[in-house]
């Protein structure tokens, strides 16, 4: 109910503001925007802002279990599968979702990462390396932080959050080359000229940039939730020992298109640090400190 009720405040937010812009341009500026295009744009700019990220939450699992080479535990063959299976489902009863399919992916570098459309038919899967660096309290954390994202819709509502922005941005990039193209460059004919094309390809560029900022700030919120989340489920002290584990991981990270989803990832410097989908690993232990504190 509550990413519903986000979802569709965030839709009448950009509305508003899409028709505050349009107002302002008309009624201040004086440039006049072709009213029966509008529609269509916008529907044009839903229909592939949300088309994307949709299939892609809808082929979440699949990708990931193609891209990573997870291998999905059916009937466990050894003490540590059985272990694995255990746990997490008594986690995921303990956050109230249904039972998560459970896989294990080869990967020296300790990761695990949680994704699906629906919160009671998710995918969770570690790396052995993960399996092999930790004990088992913070293994058991670690699979609190994944359920916590599963529990909290956390796939769901960032897809959406991607949608509506994507929508955003292709809209407002094609007022703003119509704007140039109008008003700047003085074409007043019923075609689109050269300035409109380059002037909406340039502001999609820019807002795409300001969006990606918008998603990555998002993401890095729901981790400091699911690192509390593991810490409810599995004990703070656990949680805390598991990102400092994860301080010490090596080897190969996860491809660019998974590291939103695992539980960690490089840290990137300067105006980078904008983009990055995790907090960094100190400032994630200082905040479960203060928590704990508090």
């Amino acid at each position: 109910m509550k990413r519903i009720f986000l979802f569709i405040v965030t839709n009448l937010a950009v509305l508003v503001l899409l028709s505050v812009v349009v107002f302002v341009l008309e009624s201040v500026f004086g440039v006049r925007l072709p009213r029966g295009s509008l529609g269509g744009m916008l529907v044009f700019a839903a229909v592939f802002g949300f088309g994307g990220a949709l299939i892609s939450l809808a082929l979440s699992k699949w990708t990931a279990k193609n891209m990573m080479g997870v291998r999905v535990i059916g009937e466990p063959q050894s003490e540590a599968e059985r272990w694995l299976l255990g746990t997490i489902g008594r986690l995921a009863t303990k956050a109230g979702v249904g039972m998560p399919e459970v896989g294990i992916f080869d990967a020296e570098e300790m990761n695990a990462f949680a994704t699906g459309a629906r919160r009671d038919a998710a995918l969770v899967a570690v790396s052995t390396g993960l399996l092999r660096g930790m004990s088992a309290q913070e293994v058991e954390a670690v699979l609190g932080h994944e359920i916590t994202h599963v529990a909290n819709g956390d796939m769901v509502t960032l897809a959406l959050l991607q949608g509506v922005l994507n929508t955003f941005v292709i809209f407002l990039a094609r007022i703003i080359g119509g704007v140039v193209d109008r008003a700047l460059l003085r074409n007043d004919r019923e075609e689109s000229g050269i300035g409109y094309f380059l002037t909406t390809l340039v502001a999609q560029i820019v807002l795409g940039i300001l969006a990606s900022m918008i998603v990555a700030w998002y993401s890095r919120q729901r981790e400091f939730r699911a690192d509390r989340g593991g810490a409810d489920l599995a004990g703070t002290g656990s949680m805390i020992g598991a990102l400092e584990s994860l301080k010490r991981s090596h080897g190969e990270p996860m491809p660019p298109q998974m590291q939103a989803f695992g539980i960690n990832t490089g840290e990137p410097q300067g105006f980078l640090r904008l983009f990055m989908s995790h907090p960094p690993l100190d400032v994630r232990i200082a905040a479960l400190q203060a928590a704990a504190h508090a």
